[in-house]
């Protein structure tokens, strides 16, 4: 039986209280007023006091207006008639197309059971040299991309989108300009990735309590397709949005702060979604790819620094490049000996060779002689930044390996790489 209330004790912000009995957690509710209706969702509960999220905000709800309970938490619709389709933070269209209804499956649900998970050990390909090459992303891995405003990081973000070798894609954006909603719309549809994307985003001109909806609605739908056996990758921006946005309603909610007035249980609540990440041991799996943008490149912010705890490591974007001191897989090891025989080798010669060229631009700039080495060094440093990390390169994993041996090739002698003499003899390119 649904239960209907027609006080409101208070309205505070987008949150709203009534007195009430039998409530659960998450549980929604429908508001009704003069001007229609809206959802809202219950965040917390104080004895009789029962704290509810207004999906469109609280802009005309007047105390005397009818609060109806529908006795279940929040769903979404599932299965294929999502796919190609864009919605909005709370599951409406935008695309002009129909509502969906079918198959619902509950919004929020706990992490899968450690149990029936698999060791990740597949990986999953992007085109994308910094990340195939030096930091392969695996099923059902959980990273994020760690940048500050103004990098491209939804261009990254849309270049996976339409390039990773997986079976569905799910796009979650949170507080995005206009201009950005259009560009993954319009960059999905040119190059056909559409058809196999679930797009939900949130734009910063709506209400913010639909932010928070957008990562439990996205994991949600790709739990669904994974456990239809489906390879599906989860690409989330801005969590830092996200979790503006719980502080605002932290603050609502008159919770005492943490650290710069996020709330307290800030790590739990990026880890509830984090941890969604999972590899069946007889369906699918779900890997989750999440931009976060650090203000002022702040490393030890509350955001940044709560989320390396729960990942599995990092991308930093800086100069609109993924950085390769600092950028972190820490489950490439369990791929990359299975791509092809010079993996890690090349993988680490270039690095370490980038390394030292990183310390002689230090040299050059305090006016130090450029030694022969320096000079190698140089022109090596100059060659891996132009093929390499450039992200306008976009090539298979094989390919970035043979371009790999050729900057080496171009700049070192075989014997001055310190790479061992069968991978020399199999991989050195021949001629001059």
């Amino acid at each position: 039986m649904q239960k209907v209330y027609s006080h409101i004790t208070q309205i505070a912000g987008d949150v709203i209280t009534v007195e009430a009995d039998d409530i659960g957690n998450s549980e929604l509710a429908q508001v009704t007023t003069r001007r229609g209706t809206s959802l809202a969702q219950v965040i917390r509960l104080d004895g009789k006091k029962v704290f509810l999220q207004v999906f469109s905000g609280s802009r005309g709800i007047s105390t005397g207006d009818r609060v109806r309970f529908l006795g279940h938490p929040m769903r979404i619709a599932t299965g294929d008639a999502l796919l190609g389709r864009i919605f909005n933070g709370s599951g409406k269209p935008l695309d002009n197309g129909p509502e969906l209804a079918d198959n619902l499956v509950e919004v929020g649900t706990p992490p899968v059971n450690p149990v029936k998970r698999i060791i990740p050990d597949k990986m999953i390909r992007t085109g994308i040299p910094m990340i195939d090459m030096f930091n392969s992303l695996v099923e059902s891995q959980k990273l994020p991309v760690f940048s500050i405003p103004g990098e491209p990081y939804n261009e990254l973000l849309a270049r996976i989108a339409i390039q990773a070798e997986v079976d569905v894609i799910i796009l979650g954006g949170m507080g995005l300009k206009y201009d950005d909603f259009l560009f993954f719309r319009d960059t999905l549809e040119e190059h056909g990735a559409l058809t196999h994307s679930i797009v939900f985003m949130h734009t910063a001109a709506d209400p913010i309590v639909e932010c928070l909806l957008v990562p439990d609605i996205c994991l949600a739908v790709a739990e669904n397709c994974a456990l239809q056996g489906r390879r599906v990758l989860v690409l989330l921006t801005d969590m830092s949005n996200f979790c503006d946005a719980l502080k605002v309603i932290s603050i609502t909610m008159e919770q005492i702060p943490s650290n710069r007035g996020y709330p307290g249980d800030l790590y739990s609540q990026l880890a509830a979604r984090y941890e969604k990440a999972v590899d069946f041991d007889t369906a699918g799996s779900i890997t989750i790819l999440a931009a976060t943008t650090m203000p002022g490149d702040d490393v030890t912010h509350p955001i940044p620094d709560n989320t390396g705890y729960i990942t599995e490591g990092q991308f930093y974007l800086k100069n609109g490049v993924i950085e390769p001191f600092g950028s972190l897989s820490r489950l490439k090891q369990q791929v990359n000996a299975k791509t092809r025989d010079d993996h890690r080798t090349i993988m680490d010669t270039m690095i370490q060779l980038f390394a030292e060229y990183r310390e002689t631009l230090e040299k050059q700039a305090m006016g130090f002689q450029m030694s022969a080495w320096d000079r190698k060094l140089l022109k090596y440093g100059r060659l891996f930044e132009d093929r390499m990390m450039s992200l306008k390169v976009n090539i298979p994993l094989e390919q970035a390996l043979d371009l790999g041996w050729e900057i080496l090739h171009e700049c070192f002698s075989p014997e001055e790489t310190g790479i061992k003499k069968s991978l020399i003899e199999k991989y050195w390119p021949k001629g001059v």
